[in-house]
């Protein structure tokens, strides 16, 4: 079983969440995802798409606290999917160090800084907010080691695919992880940015 190849501290927020078995797409995305390869996630609504970006960002973050700039990133289309991914995030962070942190549009960008720079683990975020955080140098992502999209069909608008591959641009090195219900072009366009060598895991 692919859970058995996972941090204690997740097994034990499995165990915790009454989630026992994986799905079929977990059990055939997370070792892609735990190789460190650019993925692309395609699969239906309820294969377990959410849950496999928390799984395998915990696991790339060894699930504990460690310096102050984000280790990942989450990008998502706006405040309501930022809060309800935080609060699935929390669910599985309860008992560890791991900070996390939401950030979305209608929060003051100066208090969103000031926040940030206290210290942060997992950063969830828009495209355009994380724009704007790079642009007044909000956030440093000079630690940054995975950077996920869920449910990446509204990258499908020009504006805030455009915000995304402009922030790609200011960070270096990091493992992209981009989920989604079906490969739009638009989404696939991405390995023309900072997907290069991405493989398709499809279900």
């Amino acid at each position: 079983m692919v859970f058995k190849k996972l941090h204690v501290d997740i097994l034990e927020a499995l165990e915790r969440l009454h989630i026992e078995t994986p799905t079929p797409f977990q059990t055939s995305s997370i070792p892609v995802i735990k190789s460190g390869a650019n993925v692309f996630c395609i699969a239906p609504k309820d294969s377990g798409k959410t849950t496999t970006l928390i799984i395998t960002t915990l696991q790339k973050l060894k699930c504990k606290a460690e310096g102050n700039a984000p280790r990942a990133m989450v990008i998502v289309e706006n405040k309501d999917e930022v809060l309800a991914l935080y609060d699935a995030f929390l669910k599985f962070t309860k008992y560890t160090s791991l900070r996390v942190y939401a950030s979305y549009d209608e929060l003051h960008i100066d208090v969103q800084k000031s926040e940030i720079y206290l210290g942060i683990d997992i950063l969830i975020t828009t495209p355009k907010t994380i724009q704007k955080l790079f642009l007044t140098n909000g956030v440093s992502v000079a630690a940054l080691k995975i950077c996920s999209v869920d449910d990446a069909k509204f990258l499908i608008q020009q504006n805030t695919f455009t915000s995304l591959t402009t922030t790609a641009e200011s960070i270096k090195k990091c493992q992209y992880v981009v989920y989604a219900d079906a490969l739009h072009p638009k989404v696939k366009s991405l390995q023309n940015f900072f997907m290069e060598g991405a493989r398709i895991v499809k279900q």
